[in-house]
């Protein structure tokens, strides 16, 4: 794996627009993780209250090799059993001290543990308190639910695979969008706070977000009365907007989505019968010709290279794209030179030490990329500190590990 500028060591001095923030959260998978993650890497302490086992996800493999690592950076870590009166009783000390509690639990889990948003708000009418779930309060609330579920129940994995083949999309989209809108709501709701001196309660669900992606293919019918086709298989508002494959084997995405963008593209390649045709003279005839205009393109382009054409589309500043595995990022020459990707030591046994590259939150602020400042932790790694700091003497923390209500 290339070698990567640390980012912790490259951070600025200046504060973080949520340095001085309190989140105490009670998460696992990706979801609530997402949430946090969002609130640390913007400057917030974040809390993650883990099992004494540890959460699930330290040791979850294939795909989800990846979800401690990516979601859980920039945080610490305090490892109490909430099933036991002691463990519980030290988590509600630790969300009394919090400004944003944040959870992705089944439906009345915290409550049985006294840490739900009635009992946390009575003593803390300040607090913000953000649920993740799989669906808000309604008919489906009680069923339990995973991305795959709410793509598969809502639309999109319909809508990303071919007729009659449903798939879900490549990655956990709902489940990271979920934990954003968490995140969105936690700070709205921070300002809100400012304004009138009291919290509330910001719930954010997996169904509801996989609506909200879909809800374009929904307005499409209502306004045309044509359903929305799978995307393999949908009538393409452009003509010149596919993936090509070319000598090689190699592939390549390649579009035009303008009059003047066709124009160009027939120029750079010395397509004058085709800029000429008055069957193609506009996009939409385009669009009508696309039956028979895209095999023509896929003879004329295939024997060139995908370099070659990526140059090309680059030079004339045409939309195009190499296809691109998510392992092959780390040579990305872009997110190399403009600190897009971060070290960070994995946390799980075998592996502690190594390093492997971050995607960083995609924004800038100031200027600068806001970086990891603490790596994924190790389970448990601020037990004592943060017991300590709730008031709890030596003896009562060594009391707590020997009745297994804390790590």
């Amino acid at each position: 794996m290339p070698n990567m500028p640390d980012a912790s060591s490259a951070q600025s001095s200046r504060p973080l627009p949520l340095t001085g923030l309190r989140v105490v959260e009670f998460t696992h998978m990706v979801m609530g993780p997402t949430c946090g993650m969002v609130l640390a890497d913007l400057g917030a302490e974040v809390i993650k209250v883990e099992p004494v086992q540890g959460d699930r996800t330290r040791h979850l493999l294939g795909v989800g090799a990846g979800f401690f690592p990516m979601f859980n950076r920039n945080k610490k870590s305090i490892a109490l059993d909430l099933r036991s009166a002691a463990g519980a009783e030290a988590a509600r000390r630790l969300a009394a001290s919090a400004d944003v509690v944040a959870e992705n639990f089944r439906p009345g889990t915290m409550a049985r543990h006294g840490l739900d948003y009635a009992s946390l708000s009575r003593d803390n009418p300040r607090l913000i308190y953000v649920s993740h779930k799989g669906f808000l309060p309604g008919p489906y609330a009680m069923r339990t639910a995973l991305d795959e579920v709410v793509q598969m129940m809502g639309g999109l994995a319909y809508m990303t695979g071919r007729p009659g083949d449903p798939v879900r999309a490549g990655t956990s989209v709902n489940d990271i969008m979920g934990g954003m809108f968490g995140a969105i709501g936690a700070m709205a709701a921070l300002i809100q706070r400012g304004i009138t001196g009291r919290g509330q309660e910001v719930q954010s669900a997996l169904f509801e977000n996989n609506v909200f992606l879909v809800g374009q293919h929904m307005l499409q019918y209502a306004i045309t009365g044509q359903p929305s086709a799978p995307m393999p298989e949908r009538v393409s508002a452009w003509a010149l907007y596919d993936v090509f494959t070319v000598r090689d084997g190699e592939q390549i995405f390649l579009a035009a989505v303008s009059d003047s963008q066709w124009q160009t593209f027939c120029d750079a390649f010395g397509f004058d019968d085709l800029k000429l045709d008055p069957g193609l003279a506009t996009n939409n005839d385009r669009v009508r010709m696309r039956p028979t205009l895209l095999p023509e393109l896929r003879k004329r382009l295939a024997p060139r290279g995908a370099a070659e054409l990526a140059s090309v589309f680059e030079r004339i500043g045409l939309p195009f794209a190499p296809i691109v595995k998510p392992e092959e990022l780390y040579d990305d020459p872009h997110l190399r030179a403009t600190g897009g990707l971060a070290d960070i030591r994995l946390p799980d046994g075998e592996r502690a030490g190594q390093m492997a590259g971050a995607a960083l939150f995609p924004l800038m602020m100031d200027g600068e990329r806001l970086g990891v400042r603490q790596h994924p932790p190790v389970l448990g790694a601020d037990t004592d500190e943060l017991l300590e700091s709730l008031g709890y003497a030596a003896a009562e923390i060594a009391a707590l590990r020997a009745q297994g209500a804390a790590a």
